[in-house]
């Protein structure tokens, strides 16, 4: 690693580990004895103290008012109060949880898009994650309307007519029906998530278990890769082990985890284009690879040897690319489906995005179960 290049981006109290960052420890050790910086109850702190106190998009852009709380805001706000429980943060759980006050009022709520649209009816996992830490009847009622509402139209087969086919959907879905199970212990809502997850494994997973960016885009796009990490982690996180479907779906994520590590650079770290060597590391997916290895780890369904040591090496990685303010670097701009492998490497890499924000808050969470 090259600790030149660090130094205009990491604080001075973790350049003295930074050599350390892409050391591969014993198993045993993997998901302990963190450098200086680098544990998922500082970094966690720190990401979530930074996503708090910013405007919602439909503050600062007028243009964008009428589309309200977008999807980026609500997976970020949902990271943070799950490290703010996790880590015991009372303070923080509070000030997160005040944030989402202003939403249960006549007003705010005209800020809550209600399109049948999987980046909008996500919005109802921030209210039932704030329902299980609070038990206020309001959030759950309010969440459960989002759940039950992308199931009021479906497809022959059952799954909600949401479903696009392109694998980003693979985290809005299952997140939202899984936190409505959560909240009310109705395995319906684990039916709908495991039956949709399903059916894009048997369409959309590839025989190196990665997928293209959709049926109609062949390209292995990191974060796109990345959505499908993460939502099958968090669908089998609750998914009890005689659900009917548990094993088809532990079997593609599995599939999916070897081809991720096969494709690991030696820096930790995965491409935007993740088979391709030319493409440049990008740290949104790589979090949420990291996040669907550690969480695999830690239950049990991957190898400790194999991943722990690959799941360790990102996290410290993406520890890295954190600059002063917490602000993740190298995150891709918000990306449609392409057709040339050009469309997706000439992509913009901004900083501070919350499609990179968050992530890192669902894998310092993931350490800390």
């Amino acid at each position: 690693m090259n600790l030149r290049f660090l130094s205009s981006f990491v604080p001075l109290a973790m350049l003295a580990s930074a050599a350390s960052l892409v050391a591969e420890p014993l198993s045993s050790d993997c998901f302990s004895n963190w450098p200086p910086g680098a544990s998922p109850a500082e970094v966690g702190k720190r990401v979530a103290e930074n996503v708090l106190p910013r405007k919602f998009r439909y503050e600062t852009m007028p243009s964008k008012a009428a589309l309200g709380v977008m999807y980026p805001e609500v997976i970020a706000w949902y990271g943070a109060l799950t490290v703010a429980k996790l880590t015991g943060d009372s303070d923080l759980k509070d000030r997160l949880v005040q944030k989402f006050e202003p939403f249960l009022t006549e007003a705010g709520a005209k800020h809550i898009n209600r399109t049948a649209h999987v980046d909008y009816h996500v919005f109802g996992a921030v209210p039932l994650e704030i329902y299980g830490q609070t038990k206020d009847p309001r959030c759950k009622d309010l969440g459960l309307g989002f759940a039950d509402a992308q199931w009021e139209k479906t497809t022959p087969d059952g799954i909600t007519a949401e479903a696009r086919y392109w694998i980003d959907d693979m985290y809005m879905i299952p997140l939202l029906q899984v936190q409505a199970f959560r909240a009310t212990g109705d395995l319906k809502y684990l039916d709908r998530a495991a039956l949709t997850m399903v059916a894009y494994f048997d369409q959309m997973q590839q025989p190196n278990g990665l997928f293209f960016h959709g049926t109609n885009a062949h390209f292995y796009w990191g974060r796109g890769n990345g959505w499908m990490a993460a939502g099958s982690a968090e669908l089998l996180r609750s998914l009890p082990d005689n659900h009917p479907r548990r094993a088809r779906i532990l079997e593609g994520y599995r599939k999916m985890m070897a081809g991720l590590l096969a494709n690991q650079m030696e820096n930790g770290m995965w491409r935007q284009l993740i088979d391709q060597p030319e493409a440049w590391a990008e740290t949104s997916g790589t979090a949420m690879f990291a996040f669907g290895m550690v969480t695999g780890v830690k239950n049990g369904w991957l190898d400790e040897k194999a991943y722990g040591p690959a799941a360790r090496k990102a996290w410290l990685a993406l520890v890295a690319y954190l600059d002063e303010n917490a602000n993740l670097r190298e995150v891709c701009i918000g990306t449609d489906k392409g057709f040339d492998a050009k469309f997706y490497l000439d992509r913009a890499r901004i900083v501070g995005d919350l499609h990179g924000q968050a992530p890192m808050l669902w894998t310092a969470s993931a350490l800390l179960r």
